[in-house]
């Protein structure tokens, strides 16, 4: 079977994780330093935090930029729910607006019409491993004085104009849960350029403690162990051949697949790299197979598939609570109902990317 996701581990990344066995220090210590301080210089950042999860890098973002209750943060409806959570959990609002059907990323012709004096945050969603449309919402963000919060948690690695993501926003926010294009198996990371930040993400992700037990604000239990940051060092010595591979997997599959006159492939938008944390294709209606039942029959074949997002994040009761309803999005709603990832990840041979083409041209009938 071919997986549509797999973590790549080498001896490296075992050494790494016995050696901090042997040596005792097993918490918050020198090797999560040591990631923060190549992650940084990795992304062009001034600094990095490191945390124990994708969702803990959006939550510890958004208290120390300040967003809480009374505040409006503008985000996509076309994401994993991590992506807006944590604005509920400082108490703020998240304003929805939808996507761009062609790169899947929120709609920054949209983004204008949904700012209020409330609004405090853009939070843009790298999707997939393409950078959103960067100097759009960056000029929105300047004109009304709001904060940009990048949940880069798909995409580490990718560019907009050769600045790398977790770089374009006042805060960037990484995942390294077991499927990304680097994992630890459960891992996030913050990146900035504003210290006051960083000091104040340090703090967040223990307690709020500014020094031995002594306490400034709220915080939590977010901190990394050395572990997790083992894994991580060595991962990150790999991230650019990692992403190659999942770009000429890219690649292969868009040459092979691109005769499918019922199939939308992925769009490369100028001046961005996109990293393919999924290769994600949209099946039309005039498809000859539902996405479930195509879904199954590649499985017979041996490949498999995954559905991110079967469903827009309005569709779920705690955000539809919040006013929304099935219609209001349509872009992204039509997005949930067609989209389909096929194996991309770097265990993926050419020889896979043959046998994955040829499942799905079988199917359809090519």
């Amino acid at each position: 079977m071919i997986h549509v996701a797999a973590p790549e581990i080498g001896d490296e990344e075992i050494k790494g994780v016995n050696d901090v066995l042997k040596s005792g220090m097993l918490a918050q210590g020198p090797k999560v330093a040591e990631f923060e301080a190549n992650f940084a210089a990795y992304c062009g950042t001034t600094y990095a935090v490191a945390v124990n999860s994708g969702t803990a890098a959006l939550h510890a973002a958004l208290f120390v930029a300040g967003v809480g209750p009374g505040d409006e943060v503008i985000t996509t409806p076309f994401s994993f729910i991590a992506t807006i959570n944590p604005i509920l959990m400082v108490g703020a609002t998240p304003v929805l607006v939808d996507i761009d059907p062609i790169t899947f990323n929120i709609d920054p012709t949209k983004i204008e019409a949904a700012v209020t004096d409330k609004t405090k945050a853009i939070i843009p969603v790298h999707l997939y491993g393409q950078p959103c449309d960067w100097s759009e919402i960056k000029a929105i963000a300047t004109k009304h004085k709001l904060l940009v919060i990048e949940d880069a948690c798909q995409a580490v690695g990718a560019t907009y104009d050769g600045v790398k993501v977790g770089n374009l926003g006042d805060l960037g926010c990484f995942s390294l849960y077991a499927t990304k294009n680097i994992m630890c198996g459960e891992g996030g990371i913050v990146t900035t350029n504003n210290q006051g930040y960083a000091e104040a993400l340090r703090s967040f992700r223990q307690h709020g403690m500014i020094a031995p037990y002594e306490y400034a604000d709220l915080g939590y239990n977010y901190r990394m162990s050395d572990l997790h940051a083992a894994i991580a060092v060595e991962q990150l010595k790999k991230i650019d051949r990692f992403n190659e591979v999942r770009q000429r997997n890219a690649r292969l599959l868009s040459a092979g697949l691109q005769s499918i006159k019922d199939l939308e492939l992925p769009t490369i938008v100028n001046n961005r790299t996109h990293v393919f944390h999924q290769y994600t294709i949209r099946l039309r209606q005039t498809f000859p197979h539902s996405r479930l039942d195509f879904m199954t029959a590649l499985r017979d074949k041996e490949v498999g598939s995954g559905i991110y997002y079967p469903n827009p994040l309005h569709a779920y009761p705690h955000i539809k609570a919040l006013g929304y309803k099935l219609g209001d999005f349509p872009a992204a709603e039509q997005a949930a109902s067609e989209v389909l990832s096929l194996p991309v990840h770097p265990k993926v041979s050419e020889a896979d990317i043959r046998q994955i083409i040829r499942a799905v041209q079988e199917l359809a009938d090519v």
